[in-house]
């Protein structure tokens, strides 16, 4: 009766006057539709007053071609009452059309209410957001939509038709549709929004709950324990609630409420804007949380989740009345970055503070090169969320950085990232720092040693991991051959007196004495080195093969060279050759075999035998 009364006509307008034929027509036509509507609309209204059936009478579920008769009724009631207002606004038959209309939209409601209340599960979000391009269209018929749909999708297999519950929500999904267009027609839209609005509304927020999405949460005063389950449980969350939660409720009301699409954006906006600002307000009052270099990962991983889903929420949320969601969810990228750079700055200030002065035993891997590399192999995970939170974030150095470690400015391949020089930067933080650490070993070869191992680790960790991606392979040639050149003066320094103690040319005639003397130095000076260095390490297999290798090639070729020479042919017949001439040249190979090993166990060196090597 509203939207009658709305379309009355202006008492100034002038209406031409009908044919007495056209009247009559007309009068039948509109009495017609009367009746029928009674006759419908009256059955029902008596099931509902019955005690026996009050509760199990529902008009879409007992019948479709039946609701469908309803409704039909219903439009033609409407007409009905159009007509009596334009000619004959006093008839008690308007005031009939009136009554019979106020009990159908009543049936209607409740019809509406349960059909949302019984279908709650089949109206599923997921349904509607994974099936959303087959749906049927909002400008079918309501009640051929899913025959047609069916009969469209279904092959002469069985197994290929419909699932069952998909059928059911596309049903239930174009009855409340055909139910909100006759409501809303009839002038009874806020009646069909009210009831669409507590029942949806309630469901969204059960699935929100069901999520373990919370509000009011002090988030700053939680154990950080406690706070990372939550983001952890809100990271899954936040996926299921934007991809389907939201975006198929849009999806449902948008069908619903296709005959007035601005009652489905509200209808929408009401149902879940409480669900979506509660959702987006958790990783803005994580951001507020104290800031230290270990939550830098779980501030990443929010921070990701919303820029991810950020065009979803954009579009969903696009609406003036949602726009809050929309400014709520961009502050927490805002103040996620700002958490996240303040991080990096605490990182950077840790590797320049670092004021340990411990050396790492054998020269093996220091505590601080196993820390900042595997925290930036994390963060190179992170290289595109990175770049979003550091593009307008210049380094406070000097510029062009460094080409040793950064390579040529001219060259294509050089790093010019902003994400890629800040990590670049920490990377040369920790080598500086390492430099002063490897000052502290008293032997010069073991801090060459430490130095190799450790830039080792750097360039295996990056070789390894996304960083190499970021970095480039110019970066890591680079180093790698600064790890040779510092494997090459620890194999120099350390073993310096051991090549020095033999002859520059081991096949010169050199008189009897001096051949005995520089094999007393060999001896000396290769059991010093050796034993200095049994508990020294090389943990990387490769660069340990390499060292080795290079001992060899550097020694090994000479002292054979004076062995076969002198010590096999000139001096066998002496009485003290045994004790003169310890090691073949296999001995030296048995020896390094397990030298710089990490768990190896160097022994002691023999002083007995000329022919067997080491004992085993």
């Amino acid at each position: 009766m509203r939207t009658v009364f709305k379309s009355t006509p202006s008492p100034t307008r002038m209406t031409p006057p009908a044919s007495p034929l056209h009247l009559t027509f007309s009068e039948s036509l509109m009495e017609e539709n009367i009746e029928a509507a009674e006759l419908i609309i009256t059955k029902w209204d008596s099931l509902s007053h019955d005690s026996s059936s009050c509760n199990t009478a529902s008009l879409f579920s007992n019948s479709r071609e039946e609701a469908k008769q309803y409704l039909s009724s219903t439009k033609g009631l409407q007409k009905a009452m159009q007509y009596l207002v334009s000619h004959q606004a006093s008839s008690e038959k308007l005031v009939r059309a009136q009554t019979l209309m106020a009990t159908a939209m009543k049936r209607l409601e409740k019809e509406f209410y349960q059909i949302l209340k019984s279908n709650r599960f089949y109206l599923d979000p997921e349904s509607f957001s994974s099936h959303s391009s087959s749906r049927p269209s909002a400008s079918r018929s309501s009640f051929s939509d899913l025959e047609e749909y069916v009969s469209e999708n279904e092959s002469g297999d069985e197994t290929d038709s419909v699932p069952e519950p998909q059928r059911v929500s596309i049903a239930a999904m174009e009855d409340l549709r055909a139910i909100a267009e006759v409501m809303i027609k009839a002038g009874y839209a806020k009646e069909c929004i009210r009831v669409y609005k507590i029942t949806r509304k309630s469901f969204v927020d059960e699935a929100l709950y069901s999520l373990g999405v919370e509000s009011n949460l002090n988030l700053p005063k939680m154990d950080w324990e406690v706070l990372e389950a939550k983001i952890k449980n809100w990271l899954h969350a936040v996926k299921t609630a934007v991809k389907t939660l939201f975006s198929g409720e849009r999806i449902l009301s948008g069908q619903v409420f296709s005959i007035a699409p601005a009652m489905g954006e509200s209808c929408f906006m009401e149902i879940s804007k409480e669900g979506a600002l509660a959702l987006f307000e958790f990783p803005e009052n994580v951001a507020k949380c104290k800031e230290t270099p270990e939550k830098m990962f779980r501030f990443l991983d929010l921070y990701e989740a919303v820029s991810n889903h950020w065009p979803e929420i954009d579009s969903m949320f696009c609406f003036e009345s949602t726009s809050n969601v929309r400014s709520t969810a961009m502050n927490c990228l805002i103040k996620l970055g700002d958490a996240v750079r303040k991080m990096l700055t605490s990182f950077e200030t840790a590797i320049q503070k670092d004021t340990s002065k411990s050396t790492v035993p054998g020269g093996g891997i220091h505590p601080l090169t196993r820390y900042v590399m595997n925290y930036l192999t994390f963060l190179a995970d992170y290289s595109e969320v990175l770049s979003e939170i550091v593009a307008d974030w210049p380094l406070p150095i000097p510029s062009p950085l460094p080409e040793p470690f950064f390579g040529s400015p001219d060259n294509e391949e050089s790093i010019s990232s902003p994400v890629s020089v800040r990590l670049a930067w920490l990377i040369l933080l920790m080598l500086c720092k390492l430099d002063g650490k490897a000052a502290m070993y008293k032997d010069v070869s073991l801090s060459y040693l430490f130095l190799a191992n450790n830039l080792q680790y750097v360039v295996g960790k990056v070789r390894q991991s996304n960083l190499n991606i970021l970095l480039g392979d110019e970066w890591v040639t680079k180093h790698e051959l600064k790890v040779k050149q510092y494997a090459w003066n620890y194999v120099r320094m350390g073993w310096s007196k051991v090549l020095a103690s033999l002859p520059e040319n081991p096949t010169a005639d050199i008189p009897v004495d001096e051949v005995k003397e520089h094999f007393r130095r060999f001896n000396s000076a290769f059991e010093e080195a050796y034993t200095k260095q049994a508990s020294w390490v090389v943990p990387d297999p490769g660069l340990r093969d390499e060292i080795k290798i290079s001992l060899a090639r550097r020694i090994v070729p000479i002292y054979k060279e004076f062995y076969e020479t002198y010590g096999g042919m000139h001096l066998r017949k002496e009485m003290w050759v045994e004790s003169l001439v310890r090691y073949t040249p296999d001995d030296l190979g048995n020896y390094w075999s397990d030298l710089l090993n990490v768990s190896g166990s160097s022994g002691s060196v023999m002083s007995s035998s000329s022919h067997g090597g080491r004992s085993r």
